[in-house]
C-alpha cells in the first residue's frame, strides 16, 4: 500500500545519539530492577495508617476532638508529635506483622516509608502485605518501588520516528508504554510481504527464519516471483520493480511501472527494527522476533499464495512445506486491494481466529470503502491518521475499520517538496535489485495505511509480551478499549464520512475510523488485566439449574486469578449454593431471561468481567416457550387442505 519516504532531522538525530548513549543505562538497570520485583524481593514498604481513634473502635465523628492540635513549622503545619507517633505506630505495626525495620519516614497524610532490616521476599513478602492490609489499623501496604527515567532507544533516527512518540495528536507514544515492556522474545510477529532484505543492520538479530510463497506463473516461468524458483524457504527480498516492457506485455502486462519498493523490509523494520543498538531506527518492539513471510512479487501477489502463506505463519500444515517451527501469534497484512471479503479469506482467518492468531491488516489508500482482506470477520482493520488525528486523505474509511494509527502526511510537500510527518523506517536504495541498506527520509518518503498496520501489530506485540493468553477476540476488544479518543473536530473539515473535496480529509468518529487513535500505553495496561471467560452448557437452560464455568478465565504472565465473584445484572436470578467459585448454579427461570456476570481478580487487584444471558428470550420459541391453542388449529386447517391438494 502507499509508499515514499521521509527526511531526518540531523541536528537532532546528533543530539539523540549523544543523549541516549547514556540513557540506555539506566534502561536495563530499569530492566534488572523490575525483575526484582517480580521476583518479589525488597527492603523497602510504604504503609499509610488510619487516624487512631478510627482504629480505636471510635467512629469518625468522634476523630476530629481527638486531634492533636496543630503548629506552624515554616509553611508547613503539622501535628505536634504527630510524626514520631506515626513513625513508631508504623514500626510496631510491621513488628506485628513479623516484619523488622531499620528506619521510618513520615511521608505526611498518614503515610510511612518503612526500611527492612532484611531483604523479604516472594510467599514471604505476600504473607507479610497480607497481614498489613489485614490490619485495620492500616489503609494500604504496598512496595516502596524503584522509578526509573523513561527508557528511550539510542538509535540516531528516532528522533524522526515521531509515530513512536506522543507529541503529534496521533502519535501512538510507544515511549510510556516502554516503561512497562519492551517485547518478550517469545513472541513472534509475522510480515506476510514482498520480503525482507536479511542484510539491513536494523533487522540483524531480530528475524527468525521464514518462507517464501510467490509461485510461478508456469513451472518455468518466474517473472512475478523474480527469483527463479516456485515455493522455497528463501524469504529475501529480490526486488518488486515492474519495467515499462514488463507492463506492456507478458505475465505483467497491465501492471504499475516503478522501482522496487523493499515494502516488507519497511514493513518489518516498524514492528521491530534492532533497537537499542546506536544504529538507524528504533522498532514499536524490541524482543519480538519478526517472522518474514514472502507472499508479494512483482506486481503483487496470488490470494492462494497470501492464504498458504497465513496458514504457514500460524503453525498450521501446507502441503509440499515443513511445518514453521516458529509460529507468530500476530500476523500482519500490509495489502489488500478493492474487492468483497472473498471465501478463501473468511475460512482461513477463521481458522487462524480459533488458533488464537491476531490478524491485523491495512485498510487500504483508495478513500473509499475497507478493502480485503481488511473487511473479513475477525480482522483488525487499521485506518490512517494525519499527524493532527484526521482521517489522512488517502485512507479507507467505514464502519469495519477496528482502529486507526498515523499513516504519513505531507502537508508541506507542494511547496518543498519534502514530507514533515513520513514514518521513517528501513530501506534499500536499489531502484531494481538490491543495493546498499538505507533509511527513508523526507524525501524518500514513507506513507500510507501498509505502515499504520505495523504500528498496531507493534502495539500487539507489547501486548503479548505481558499477557501470552490472549485470544484473537480479546487483543482486538482490548486495542480497542485502549485507544485514546479522536480530537475535537476540526471545523474546516467535514464529519467522515463526508470528505473534503480537495484532500479527502475528514473528521474521524467512532463509526467510520474506528474505537480511536491507537495507544500503546492504554493497550499494554488492557493486556496486564485478568481475562474472564464464562463457558455455559448449550441451549437456553430454561427451567434448569445452569452451572457457569468460570474456570479457563487466566491471569497476565506472571500473575495468578485471586477471587472469583458471580452476580446478579439483570432478571433476579437465583444463584444455587456458593457465588465466589470458579463455577456457580444458576436456577433459570422457565420463562424469561436472567443475566449474570463473573468477576475475576488478580493478585495485584486488576479486574475483568464477563456476563452472560440465559433463559428463553420474549415471543421465541423453545425453552419452555408454548404455542397458542387458535395458532394449532391454523396449522390444522392448513395441513387438512395441504394433503386434499395433494390426491
Amino acid at each position: 500500500m502507499g509508499i515514499k519516504s521521509v527526511a531526518v532531522a540531523t541536528a537532532c538525530a546528533v543530539l539523540v545519539a549523544l543523549l541516549n548513549a547514556a540513557a540506555i543505562a539506566p534502561a536495563r538497570a530499569q530492566a534488572a530492577e523490575q525483575a526484582t520485583e517480580q521476583a518479589g524481593a525488597t527492603t523497602r514498604l510504604i504503609i499509610k495508617l488510619r487516624p487512631a481513634a478510627t482504629t480505636a473502635g471510635s467512629d469518625q465523628s468522634q476523630l476530629q476532638p481527638q486531634l492533636q492540635p496543630q503548629t506552624q513549622a515554616g509553611n508547613r503545619v503539622t501535628p505536634q508529635g504527630q510524626g514520631q507517633d506515626l513513625r513508631d505506630r508504623a514500626r510496631g505495626l510491621a513488628r506485628h506483622s513479623g516484619l523488622g525495620v531499620r528506619a521510618a519516614r513520615d511521608l505526611g497524610r498518614g503515610m510511612v516509608a518503612l526500611g527492612l532490616d532484611q531483604v523479604v521476599a516472594d510467599e514471604q513478602l505476600e504473607q507479610a502485605l497480607a497481614a498489613l492490609r489485614a490490619d485495620p489499623a492500616i489503609e494500604f501496604a504496598e512496595v516502596d518501588r524503584r522509578r526509573f527515567v523513561r527508557a528511550l532507544p539510542n538509535d540516531p533516527l528516532y528522533a524522526s520516528q515521531w509515530y513512536l512518540q506522543g507529541v503529534e495528536t496521533s502519535a501512538t507514544n510507544f515511549e510510556a508504554a516502554w516503561d512497562t515492556t519492551t517485547g518478550s522474545a517469545d513472541t513472534v510477529i509475522a510480515i506476510l510481504d514482498t520480503g525482507i532484505r536479511f542484510d539491513h543492520p536494523d533487522l540483524a538479530g531480530r528475524v527468525v527464519p521464514g518462507y517464501d510463497f510467490v509461485s510461478g506463473e508456469s513451472s518455468s516461468s518466474f517473472v512475478s516471483a523474480n527469483d527463479g524458483n516456485d515455493w522455497d524457504n528463501d524469504a529475501a527480498d529480490p526486488g518488486d520493480w515492474v519495467s515499462s516492457a514488463e507492463a506492456a506485455s507478458g505475465p505483467l502486462r497491465g501492471c504499475d511501472v516503478g522501482p522496487s519498493s523493499w515494502h516488507g523490509t519497511r514493513v518489518a523494520a516498524m514492528v521491530g527494527a534492532a533497537t537499542g543498538n546506536a544504529t538507524g531506527v528504533a522498532g514499536g518492539t524490541w524482543s519480538s522476533a519478526v517472522l518474514p513471510v514472502r507472499v508479494l512479487g512483482k506486481c503483487g501477489g496470488y490470494d492462494s499464495d497470501i492464504v498458504a502463506g497465513m496458514r504457514w505463519a500460524a503453525g498450521l500444515p501446507v502441503t509440499g512445506v515443513p511445518l514453521n517451527p516458529n509460529p507468530a501469534r500476530i500476523i500482519n497484512l500490509s495489502l489488500g486491494s478493492v474487492d468483497r471479503c472473498a471465501s478463501v479469506y473468511s475460512n482461513v482467518i477463521a481458522e487462524l481466529t480459533a488458533a488464537g492468531v491476531l490478524v491485523i491488516a491495512a485498510a487500504g489508500n483508495d478513500s473509499g470503502p475497507v478493502e480485503t482482506p481488511a473487511n473479513c470477520p475477525g480482522v483488525l482493520a487499521v485506518g490512517g491518521l494525519r499527524h493532527v488525528g484526521t482521517k489522512v486523505g488517502y485512507s479507507s474509511l467505514g464502519a469495519q475499520v477496528g482502529i486507526s494509527a498515523p499513516a504519513g502526511n505531507c502537508p508541506e510537500l507542494d511547496t518543498t517538496f519534502l514530507c514533515g510527518f513520513s514514518l521513517i523506517t528501513a530501506d534499500n536504495t536499489g531502484q531494481t535489485v538490491p543495493a546498499a541498506s538505507s533509511y527513508t527520509d523526507d524525501a524518500n518518503y514513507n506513507i500510507g495505511t501498509s505502515f499504520s498496520a505495523p504500528i498496531v501489530a507493534a502495539v500487539a506485540g507489547l501486548m503479548h509480551g505481558v499477557n501470552s493468553g490472549l485470544t484473537s477476540d480479546e487483543y482486538i476488544a482490548r486495542i480497542k478499549a485502549g485507544a485514546r479518543p479522536f480530537p475535537a473536530p476540526d471545523p474546516g473539515l467535514p464529519t467522515c464520512p463526508s470528505l473534503d473535496r480537495t484532500t479527502s480529509q475528514c473528521n474521524c468518529t467512532t463509526t467510520t475510523c474506528g474505537a480511536g487513535i491507537a495507544d500503546a500505553p492504554g493497550a499494554v495496561a488492557e493486556a496486564l488485566r485478568p481475562m474472564a471467560r464464562v463457558v455455559k452448557p448449550a441451549g437456553t437452560g430454561a427451567g434448569q439449574n445452569v452451572v457457569l464455568d468460570g474456570s479457563s478465565s487466566a491471569a497476565a504472565r506472571n500473575r495468578t486469578i485471586s477471587s472469583y465473584a458471580w452476580t446478579a445484572v439483570s432478571g433476579n436470578p437465583a444463584f444455587v449454593g456458593t457465588t465466589n467459585g470458579q463455577t456457580a448454579t444458576v436456577a433459570v427461570p422457565s420463562s424469561g431471561q436472567v443475566t449474570v456476570q463473573l468477576e475475576v481478580t488478580d493478585d495485584l487487584g486488576r479486574k475483568d468481567v464477563r456476563a452472560v444471558t440465559l433463559g428463553a428470550a420474549p415471543g421465541g420459541g423453545g425453552g419452555g416457550g408454548g404455542i397458542h391453542p387458535l395458532v394449532l388449529l391454523a396449522l390444522g386447517l392448513s395441513l387438512v387442505r395441504r394433503r386434499k391438494n395433494q390426491r
